[in-house]
């Protein structure tokens, strides 16, 4: 912590946040409340519903359960503070608050990339290899499969930030978003990140892109594989991995946006960090949940236990 003290004079950072009219700051205290709340409960009765239904005690809502939760962690690290702002004439954050911004949302956000791969090479062994699922999908592979996602993440964001920290900051400390952008925190920093920026744009930028390319490629595998084996197995495929498909699209899609163009005046960067930030945690219980009928039976059968625990109190 010395260090960076000892070569930065700058303390904090000042978020522009998206608007500086105050009524429009209620309005969207109020709007982004309500979200974080769905997201928050949302995903915890996910987490939970798999946790105690032993009808999803199975690999792919393992992995749905680990994805919840990542969920919840990426948009706890920016929306909490992104409301509080509303609410506040001055919207700052401590340079050390900064620098671990930026430390869990490329962690969390590299973990759920690689989580994404996983649950695709689940469903490939699942509707290819039927018969050597459970084999293959056994335990120390489930715990493995979820240790590496949380590698990758944590590599990811050391190869950037250990960098940042010792970058010194010692003029202007505006950041134009919503929370702080490691893009836009390289361009404030006294020395040349020339280098650094560059680094950036090919580790995360780079990392979205082929990440998505292996999923496309995984999936278009499943499904041409089912069609050749049965007329009817093409529409069972699709069902199953629509969910998958229409998560990873609205994922990666703005997050490789980001990082192709990571230095842009536009006010859609802005616009993409709200959807990255809030509206990608939230379709995870959106679009799993109202297309999954085991899932829906099982927050039911939640939902009952809860109602009868209370009774019985």
């Amino acid at each position: 912590m010395d260090l960076l003290n000892n070569t930065s004079s700058v303390s904090e950072f000042i978020l522009l946040g998206l608007s500086s009219a105050q009524d429009i700051q209620m309005f969207f205290f109020a709007i982004f409340t309500l979200v974080y709340v769905a997201i928050i409960v949302g995903n915890l009765l996910i987490v939970i519903s798999v946790i105690s239904d032993n009808h999803l005690h199975s690999p792919m809502y393992f992995f749905l359960a680990n994805l919840s939760f990542f969920d919840l962690c990426l948009s706890s690290t920016a929306t909490p503070k992104m409301v509080a702002d509303f609410l506040k004439e001055n919207k700052t954050i401590s340079l050390w608050g900064c620098m671990a911004q930026m430390f869990f949302l490329h962690f969390l956000g590299g973990s759920e990339m690689t989580l994404l791969i996983v649950m695709a090479v689940d469903r490939y062994i699942a509707i290819c290899r039927p018969l050597h699922y459970t084999t293959i999908m056994n335990h120390r592979m489930l715990m493995g499969s979820v240790l590496l996602s949380w590698a990758v993440g944590f590599v990811h964001t050391m190869s950037q930030m250990v960098f940042t920290i010792t970058l010194p900051f010692c003029g202007p400390n505006v950041v134009d978003n919503i929370f702080c952008d490691l893009p836009l925190v390289l361009k404030l920093a006294c020395t040349d990140t020339y280098v650094l920026e560059l680094l950036v744009i090919a580790d995360s930028g780079l990392l979205s892109f082929i990440c998505f390319i292996l999923l496309l490629i995984s999936y278009t595998v499943i499904l041409v594989t089912v069609r050749h084996r049965s007329s009817g197995g093409l529409s069972k495929a699709l069902s199953t991995l629509s969910a998958h498909i229409t998560v990873v699209t609205l994922f990666f899609g703005p997050c490789i946006f980001i990082y192709v163009w990571p230095f842009s005046s536009f006010s859609v960067d802005k616009f993409l960090s709200v959807f990255y930030s809030v509206i990608t945690p939230l379709l995870n219980p959106i679009i799993y949940t109202l297309r999954n009928q085991e899932m829906k039976a099982a927050m039911s059968r939640l939902r009952t236990q809860h109602v009868s625990s209370r009774q019985n109190f």
